[in-house]
């Protein structure tokens, strides 16, 4: 049984950050069915035998956190709760939900059927490197995520970071950031320049940011604060699935998507 959830603010930034057929484990156990720290994508889906089509631009999700969860996903809010993997069953308890208003009816309709499909305790198998989840009626075929490169693409900005506190892209200002050959291509918003820069596990080093110096709004000046501080000398990187976080020693930088 499902229980709806009001996740906002915090609270949503703390579930979205806790993120062969013989090899069928609890998420929490060991072997070579542990499914731990993984995140899979929906190829396929099938419902009563025929192809279900789902709501254009969305996927189904599930991701297993390294503390025993699933998170999961169908193009609208987040799902998630303590699951096990035991016997070739999928059983997630106390499955809790956000509760985004969707921008689309279909949207909540495919929230509830994930819901119920999870809540069924489907089975589970991998074959090759693909996750089957097979319920009563439905069937996904998942594939593992790989996640996204540095370099290549575009990253475009859409969290500011502070050592206090984190807040959206104020006036939907369009800051961008291009890796690539060792040199990022900077737009922030309202001016653009470059950087040359080299990565040491974890750390990026970036050299001095050469760049137009125009003057701009208070929201584009606002959101070009937050990118320089995020590309000025030594910088904590991380990427997580299609997000990347860059900060500085101070803690304050940006967090961009692919």
């Amino acid at each position: 049984m499902s229980n709806r959830l009001l996740l906002t603010g915090a609270g949503l930034a703390l579930l979205l950050a806790a993120t062969g057929c013989g090899d069928r484990s609890a998420a929490g156990g060991s072997g070579g069915g542990d499914l731990r720290g993984k995140v899979f994508v929906s190829t396929s889906v099938t419902e009563q035998g025929k192809p279900r089509a789902l709501v254009e631009g969305t996927s189904v999700s599930l991701r297993f956190t390294d503390d025993g969860r699933l998170i999961a996903n169908a193009g609208c809010n987040m799902m998630q709760g303590p699951v096990s993997l035991d016997g070739g069953t999928l059983r997630v308890t106390d499955l809790s939900t956000t509760a985004m208003g969707c921008p689309k009816p279909e949207l909540h309709t495919q929230d509830d059927w994930l819901s119920k499909l999870l809540g069924a305790g489907p089975s589970w198998q991998l074959k090759d490197a693909n996750l089957v989840v097979t319920g009563p009626d439905a069937e996904i075929v998942l594939a593992p995520e790989a996640p996204a490169q540095l370099e290549g693409g575009e990253w475009k900005v859409d969290t500011l970071i502070s050592a206090a506190a984190a807040s959206s892209v104020p006036g939907a200002v369009p800051a961008t950031l291009r890796f690539a050959g060792g040199k990022v291509e900077v737009f922030t918003g309202c001016n653009s320049g470059s950087a040359s820069y080299r990565v040491d596990g974890r750390t990026i080093t970036f050299e001095q940011l050469v760049h137009t110096d125009k003057a701009c709004g208070p929201d584009e000046t606002l959101v070009e604060k937050a990118v320089l501080a995020a590309l000025t000398g030594q910088v904590t990187y991380k990427i997580d699935r299609s997000s990347l976080s860059l900060t500085n020693t101070q803690g304050d930088g940006v967090q961009l998507k692919k």
